[in-house]
């Protein structure tokens, strides 16, 4: 898509008729639009937005903030966005669906203990879940990692009465006392842990590689614009150099997109670790285990369509794209 600006005027010297000393149309790609909501590990995009780093790598792009998460991959699956930040079973969740196909291009972040599950006093293990109200949002990530924890202690979803809201909702019908226990994200597990006598019962941190937290970008984007979309993979690494060097102005920005003080700022990052180029490398290689994306999709596909997350897995070799960080490397 093309946006055609009008640049220049007529010589107010020359005795001409209108238009005919105009400079010539100059074409200006329309924005790439990429969404994004409230994740630690991608409140960094703010920054980048605000401090020019897009621009800085000739890169027309609009940040767009959904107050819902799964709303955000509804929307790229809809292709009324071209790019999204989106975690690796949400995306295995949405890539069949996708009208313009769901490709991840890079890892911003592991969640290392910032996905929780929060319960009510009475409540001291997994076990003691069964028969109990839980409140969540459906099919997304601290539903996978519910999952994870009933599975392990040998329980299922089934075993448990699914309270469906929105994960702000559902954070704040536990603090009410409304539900036994709640799967959040930052910064609602905050609201949840106001609730008396509220505990963490089970983190991210309990299943290691289990959550990695991606930009997916559109196949038609990625077609029609692949040195646009290297800027923008190269401006993600730009904006980490740039919290680095300025931690006062890089939290001032998060927290300010986040609507959380500085204060809860940084204990909202803590069980978050940000992945370097290096890491992503890793993460993109072939390997066993989780923490290789390829690996561990075919085991978060499995088990999606064995709880029945969805009705068969889609095509796992269709949505990784590594050429982005590794042209990256190979410049270096």
């Amino acid at each position: 898509m093309l946006v055609t600006v009008s640049c220049g005027g007529a010589d107010n010297n020359a005795d001409t008729t209108a238009g005919e000393d105009a400079a010539p149309a100059v074409e200006e790609a329309a924005p790439i639009v990429i969404g994004y909501s409230n994740w630690a590990g991608w409140w960094p995009w703010a920054i980048a937005e605000e401090e020019g780093l897009f621009e800085a790598n000739n890169v027309n792009v609009e940040m767009r903030w959904f107050d819902g998460y799964i709303e955000s991959m509804e929307a790229l699956a809809a292709g009324q966005l071209d790019g999204n930040c989106q975690t690796l079973n949400d995306t295995i969740s949405f890539a069949a669906e996708a009208v313009n196909g769901e490709v991840v291009v890079l890892v911003n972040d592991n969640s290392a203990g910032n996905d929780k599950i929060i319960v009510a006093e009475e409540i001291n293990s997994v076990a003691d879940l069964k028969g109990k109200q839980v409140a969540i949002e459906e099919g997304v990530v601290d539903d996978f990692l519910l999952s994870l924890a009933l599975e392990e202690a040998g329980l299922s979803r089934d075993d448990v009465e699914i309270l469906p809201l929105e994960t702000g909702a559902a954070a704040a019908a536990f603090a009410a006392g409304q539900a036994d226990a709640v799967g959040a994200f930052p910064p609602y597990w905050l609201t949840a842990l106001e609730r008396e006598g509220s505990k963490e019962l089970v983190t991210s941190a309990d299943f290691p590689g289990a959550i990695p937290d991606l930009l997916v970008m559109s196949q038609t984007i990625i077609d029609e614009r692949p040195d646009d979309v290297q800027a923008i993979v190269k401006t993600w690494f730009d904006t980490l150099a740039f919290m680095e060097e300025n931690p006062e102005r890089s939290d001032e920005i998060m927290a300010a997109r986040a609507a959380v003080s500085i204060e809860e700022l940084q204990l909202l990052k803590e069980g978050t670790r940000m992945f370097t180029l290096e890491d992503n490398l890793e993460a993109f290689s072939e390997g066993d285990g989780i923490q290789y994306m390829s690996s561990a999709a075919v085991e978060m596909a499995d088990f999606m369509v064995g709880v029945g997350f969805i009705p068969e897995a889609p095509d796992l070799n269709s949505i990784f794209d590594d050429r982005f960080v590794r042209a990256l490397a190979e410049a270096e």
